[in-house]
């Protein structure tokens, strides 16, 4: 059982899941840093400097309109629409990405399987052997 296993670990299919496992918990950090660091401070900017992470529609009158999503969460039901435009806007950036790097990789793999692939060279043998052949025609 434990070689079985082992077979199973050491597999390439694994190993390669468990890289892109990683790789995506990486670009989710990254990607995530980008969104909220670089995309929506020009968002912000472009809606007369509205703070997207901060915005909702109180469902109540308990809750103010001018608290901030945590406090406004903790005395009643709000719709944090902002949140959602956050989350959205980054959906739509890592979907095309990812559209690009598919692409990138469907040119490299149709340009590899379009090269002409010349036949290998005969070995010595061979070009002796048809020299031969080619002596007895004669």
């Amino acid at each position: 059982m434990l070689k079985e296993f082992k077979e199973f670990a050491l597999k390439g299919n694994l190993i390669d899941m468990s890289v892109a496992f990683v790789m995506g918990a990486a670009f989710t950090k990254f990607s995530g840093s980008f969104i909220d660091d670089l995309i929506m401070p020009f968002v912000a900017k472009i809606s007369s400097g509205m703070d997207f992470s901060n915005s909702y529609i109180p469902l109540t009158e308990k809750v103010p309109p001018d608290l901030a999503l945590l406090d406004a969460r903790k005395l009643g039901p709000v719709v944090a629409w902002g949140n959602f435009v956050s989350i959205a806007i980054n959906f739509l950036i890592i979907a095309f990405v990812m559209f690009l790097v598919v692409k990138a990789m469907n040119k490299l793999k149709k340009t590899d399987a379009e090269t002409p692939v010349a036949p290998p060279a005969p070995c010595t043998q061979e070009v002796l052997l048809a020299e031969i052949r080619d002596l007895l025609k004669k």
